[in-house]
């Protein structure tokens, strides 16, 4: 084992897990760098460090000897299951760091747990830094995008050891300091969020196609081949292709039809609605894609529903090809909504937080490593470059003019789905809350209407300034109020 006075690591790492396993391969690939490790069960570390003998790994079989292993000042990652065990770790780290020590949470922490963590871990003088990683165990291995929080003082350090393993678009490293405490984990949550969406979407968009056409999985997969080399090119849509392709060995039937469609969620895509709907931000393309996976995993009232009737009409399309490019148009505007709605939860935390969040960062930060990297990124790059300030990503002149492009095709996707009685929440919501955005009048003014009569919640007025309440029990007169939104 190690010695402090013979084996100095530069960063080490937490929970020897295949995530934990493969980021500590990935930091021990980097010039530079020398990787300690450390699981609370040492057999685990031991293979680790069987199977990996090329990275040089400097074991440790005690936190004080894992501690000894770093030089100072100590950068520690931890990679282990958000919750409580991520509390223990950090509560023993704690206990053999020094102040100016550096402790990283890389698991998928709720964000204001980072925010207590971080008050509390800062009040022994160590820097705690919460930290959103994205890219699944290949972007650990071979890099992924990397979102910290913290301080300016721990991003000093950790800075250089963050873009030494991070995916690289351009020449740049996906990776920045995102802001301060639960900053860099409100970022990876609200990047969750999207992917929900995404995946939703594209889903949505493989089932009105093969309900449409009649087509295959293996057609299918041919026609998400053809669009990942275009504006939807993408790390989703590339491996929605080679998830269609793939044939089951045993019996010749394609693997998406014998795979259970029951949609699993770990919470994040959660996080981003509840959150969300507390800052006051619609996200209902996000909400749709959460809510489609609840409802899919509710096999016994799916079951009792089964025989609730449909159309009354059949339904098919009259030209393959025309349906699939409207079908693809209506993807790619669904999924502006999804990316617009996600920044606007961004801009909303930071308000609320007290982040200094550059969206345009964030974009160039998600182009590679992360599951919803896409060429799409590079245009929202361009848009915060042209325009800081931007009020709605989708009002962007290239995104008004990609919705323009799309939005007829996108309105004959939808109202295809409702004849057909296909269910497209996430396409259906999209519009939705585009045709939402962009009305004259809404009919909120009703419902505020409806708040007043039944509890005096007051109203204001178009044509004059002030609060008023209408005296609905009593004589109808409307009077000045005092404001109870």
């Amino acid at each position: 084992m190690a010695s402090e006075s013979t084996a100095q690591a530069n960063i080490g790492v937490v929970g020897m897990a295949v995530m934990g396993s493969n980021l500590a391969r990935n930091l021990a690939s980097r010039e530079g760098n020398t990787v300690a490790i450390f699981n609370r069960s040492f057999e685990k570390t031991q293979t680790v460090l069987d199977e990996h003998p090329e990275a040089e790994f400097i074991p440790a079989s005690s936190y004080e000897e894992f501690a000894a292993s770093l030089s100072k000042p100590r950068t520690a990652i931890i990679m282990v299951q958000a919750g409580r065990g991520t509390d223990a770790v950090i509560d023993a780290l704690t206990s053999v760091f020094e102040p100016g020590d550096i402790i990283v949470d890389g698991g998928n922490a709720l964000f204001t747990d980072t925010i207590r963590r971080e008050k509390a871990v800062r009040e022994t003088g160590i820097n705690f830094v919460g930290t959103g990683i994205s890219g699944g165990e290949e972007g650990a291995l071979l890099g992924p995008s990397i979102m910290p929080g913290g301080s300016a003082e721990a991003y000093e350090t950790l800075g250089p050891i963050l873009s030494s393993i991070a995916a690289v678009v351009d020449g740049v490293p996906c990776v920045t300091h995102v802001g301060t405490d639960g900053a860099g984990h409100f970022v990876k949550m609200i990047h969750n969020g999207i992917e929900y969406a995404d995946m939703q979407l594209i889903a949505e968009a493989y089932d009105l196609i093969r309900r449409g056409t009649g087509y295959s999985p293996a057609q299918i997969a041919d026609v998400f081949t053809e669009w990942n080399k275009g504006e939807l090119e993408s790390y989703l849509i590339e491996i929605t292709a080679e998830v269609l392709k793939q044939v089951d060995a045993s019996t010749g039937t394609p693997l998406v039809d014998l795979i259970l469609d029951q949609a699993g969620s770990k919470g994040t895509g959660v996080w981003t609605v509840q959150n969300a709907l507390d800052l006051g931000i619609p996200v209902s393309g996000i909400a749709e894609a959460v809510f489609a996976r609840s409802l899919s995993s509710k096999p016994a009232q799916r079951a009792a529903a089964s025989a609730l009737p449909g159309p009354a009409e059949p339904w098919g399309v009259d030209n393959n090809e025309a349906f699939i490019e409207d079908v693809r148009r209506a993807l790619y505007a669904s999924k502006i909504v999804a990316y617009s709605q996600g920044f606007d939860a961004i801009v909303a935390g930071a308000e609320q937080y007290g982040w200094d969040i550059k969206k345009g960062d964030i974009a160039t930060i998600w182009r590679g490593g992360c599951i919803i990297r896409a060429q799409f990124l590079n245009r929202i790059t361009e848009a915060y470059a042209e325009d800081p300030g931007l009020v709605a990503l989708i009002t962007a002149p290239y995104f008004t003019a990609a919705v323009t492009g799309a939005q007829e095709s996108w309105r004959q996707v939808v109202a295809h789905a409702a004849k057909a009685g296909i269910p497209a929440p996430a396409f259906s919501s999209s519009l939705s809350y585009y045709d939402g955005l962009r009305a004259d009048r809404l009919p909120a003014a009703l419902v505020q209407g409806q708040r007043d009569f039944f509890g005096a919640h007051t109203y204001k007025r178009v044509d004059k300034e002030g609060t008023f309440h209408t005296l609905w029990s009593g004589d109808r007169s409307e009077i000045q109020a005092v404001d109870s939104h």
